[in-house]
């Protein structure tokens, strides 16, 4: 069987740009939780950008993001934001860089990317992770049917869910990351994945909420089909915390993992 036909061309894009280091939120970044706010996937597809183009600027032969961390400090209105970025930690062959998106002066998400040289050891590639079924055989699945807000609109999701909490699921953003600016598919795809959290949940939303206050992605490989795959299962605890836990693939096999911290509130 072969996957669904690619997404028609875009006429929007989750961001514009101002300057190199002022983006502008557009309507498409519409949030889940607070639809006067802005979903937070996007803006983190937008950091990693920002770490990936910083990064491009400084080295001849730019090295790979293996592992990106984002905190979220708060919460980012539709309107525009500040960016900036710094060198953690220089290396010959890794190196620590953090990007900063803020607004009117007050930081919202803080990430933070250790990039490594690639060398070949495609002789030992191999992945444990079990395999995820082809986009073909799952049936769409519309994210709009439990979350308002704009931004849930422009996913494309197919989903296997076998309960509340545990499901797999592939999703393909149908507009860009920024307008008329070339973005890499691991900014693309990590621009994405905070929405995990919202596919499969354990309680409905409508009851009790449980955002993240993080979002951590390890990478093995970088994504080379739109289609990403998720392996999700949410775990709630006793104490007010839970987990999302995702293993990534895209449609060529496993690409790594991401975690996100809940907060549980009634």
């Amino acid at each position: 069987m072969t996957s669904p036909a690619s997404p028609q061309a875009p006429t929007r894009a989750y961001f514009t740009t101002r300057d190199s280091t002022i983006f502008v939120a557009t309507s498409a970044a519409q949030g889940a939780w607070n639809t006067e706010e802005q979903h937070i996937a996007p803006a983190l597809g937008l950091l990693t950008h920002i770490l990936e183009t910083d990064h491009r600027s400084r080295q001849e032969y730019p090295f790979v993001l293996a592992r990106v961390s984002f905190d979220i400090l708060g919460t980012l209105a539709i309107d525009s934001m500040e960016t900036g970025s710094r060198v953690v930690r220089h290396g010959r062959t890794i190196e620590l860089a953090e990007a900063v998106l803020s607004q009117d002066g007050r930081a919202a998400v803080i990430a933070r990317g250790w990039f490594l040289a690639e060398s070949d050891t495609a002789d030992v590639a191999e992945s444990a992770l079990t395999p995820m079924p082809s986009p073909a055989d799952m049936a769409p699945w519309k994210a709009s049917d439990i979350w308002p807000g704009e931004y849930v609109t422009t996913i494309d999701v197919l989903r296997d869910e076998e309960q509340p909490g545990r499901a797999r699921f592939w999703m393909r953003p149908t507009v860009p990351l920024i307008a008329d600016a070339e973005v890499s598919g691991t900014a693309r795809m990590l621009g994405l994945v905070d929405i995990a959290n919202g596919i499969t949940p354990l309680i409905a939303p409508t009851v009790m909420a449980f955002p993240n206050v993080d979002l951590t992605a390890h990478l093995f490989r970088a994504p080379q089909t739109d289609w990403i795959g998720f392996d999700t299962t949410v775990s709630f605890g006793p104490r007010g915390h839970g987990l999302t836990h995702t293993a990534l693939h895209d449609e060529h096999g496993p690409i790594g993992t991401v975690q996100q911290s809940l907060t549980l509130r009634r």
